[in-house]
């Protein structure tokens, strides 16, 4: 999809706002090395994009999300207590004891970053990576 917006766009220019996780930084949960590897790949994807395009008018950033509240994280966390899986009610509860904000996010918290990386308020952003977590990879 970047690719394809590049070519696009290669006379205008544009803003590329990527997703990948803090599991391509540090990988928490066991079970997800093939995650893991597909969101650090984005981030070296996205910044290889930042180096060749950002003289050709692209902003290239990435957004690297910790744990955040969503329709599938609730189902696995209805899953796993219907099921007494204890090994994801542990890796869960464990994730949330590294909350310094105690409380994990919520999308609108992704996405305000998301809009700050759109924005001409980031306009000398380049190939940076914004980790939106709570915490986590601080503690």
């Amino acid at each position: 999809m970047c690719q394809n917006f590049i070519k696009k766009r290669k006379d205008k220019g544009g803003i590329i706002v990527n997703i990948s996780s803090i599991e391509a930084i540090l990988p928490f949960k066991s079970d997800m090395p093939v995650y893991g590897a597909a969101k650090a790949a984005v981030v070296g994807f996205a910044r290889s994009l930042a180096r060749d395009y950002g003289k050709k008018g692209f902003r290239i950033n990435t957004v690297l999300p910790g744990g955040v509240v969503t329709p599938g994280s609730k189902k696995v966390a209805k899953e796993a207590f219907k099921h007494f899986d204890f090994s994801i009610l542990k890796t869960s509860y464990d994730f949330n004891q590294r909350l310094p904000l105690g409380r994990l996010g919520e999308p609108d918290d992704i996405a305000k970053v998301v809009l700050f990386l759109s924005s001409d308020l980031a306009s000398y952003m380049q190939g940076t990576l914004v980790v939106v977590d709570g915490g986590f990879l601080s503690s």
